[in-house]
């Protein structure tokens, strides 16, 4: 079953449109957190019956995540979950980057107080995420604390471009951090990212965000050795 019994009750008392929002979002979730894994293959068929509605939302769903290149749908075959493709890894994290060093160094002049209390409150909570050995809810902290550094540059458009960008490199991370790597170098560049922002040194915040966004870089390869049926 795809599908908690509460999910699939607020799906079946959805109107049509708001039902094809629901599910993409749910799939999607489920996809990202590898809930999903890739390579699993979902059927249409089984959703619409699972969840006592009509094939047309399923369908309709399916066909926006194959647009996000989460599903990939095989004619004659049927429709499989994607494997992280490290060539989109790699673009998305690379083009992340680049906006990000500059959105860090920009936050060294544009920073108020509140956005480096935001900041600081965040860490608190992923430290207590790694006290808890919550990988999912790390990773979601993790996310936010680099939204804080756009959304207090006033940059959240840019934001938003960069995570349609990101969908197999945000993949990456989350198993990443599901197989236990060392989630404390995590939280110590973004306790430095916090401090240098703090202390308007945009060179080091470059240097220092540009180290973090490449762990992933480092550790691809390990993890395509434990994980071989994830990957293209």
């Amino acid at each position: 079953m795809i599908f908690s019994a509460q999910q699939s009750q607020q799906i079946k008392n959805s109107v049509r449109g708001s039902a094809r929002a629901q599910l993409y979002d749910m799939l999607k979730e489920k996809i990202l957190r590898l809930e999903l894994e890739p390579g699993t293959k979902i059927s249409e068929k089984e959703i619409a019956e699972q969840l006592h509605i009509s094939r047309t939302p399923v369908r309709e769903a399916f066909l926006k995540l194959a647009q996000d290149e989460l599903l990939d749908i095989i004619p004659q075959s049927g429709t499989i979950v994607s494997r992280i493709n490290l060539e989109y890894v790699e673009e998305g994290r690379l083009i992340r980057e680049v906006v990000e060093k500059e959105v860090a160094a920009l936050a060294c002049v544009k920073f108020r107080e509140d956005h480096l209390f935001q900041l600081e409150k965040n860490i608190t909570m992923q430290e207590l995420c790694v006290e808890r050995g919550n990988f999912l809810e790390l990773f979601e902290l993790d996310e936010a604390f680099h939204q804080l550094i756009y959304d207090g540059c006033r940059m959240s458009r840019s934001w938003k471009m960069i995570q349609n960008l990101n969908i197999h490199f945000n993949r990456l991370r989350v198993l990443r951090l599901s197989s236990n790597l060392d989630w404390d170098i995590i939280i110590s560049h973004h306790k430095q990212i916090c401090q240098l922002i703090a202390n308007k040194e945009a060179d080091k915040v470059r240097q220092v965000m540009e180290e973090h966004l490449r762990l992933v870089e480092i550790e691809k390869d390990m993890l395509k050795r434990q994980y071989p049926h994830y990957f293209v």
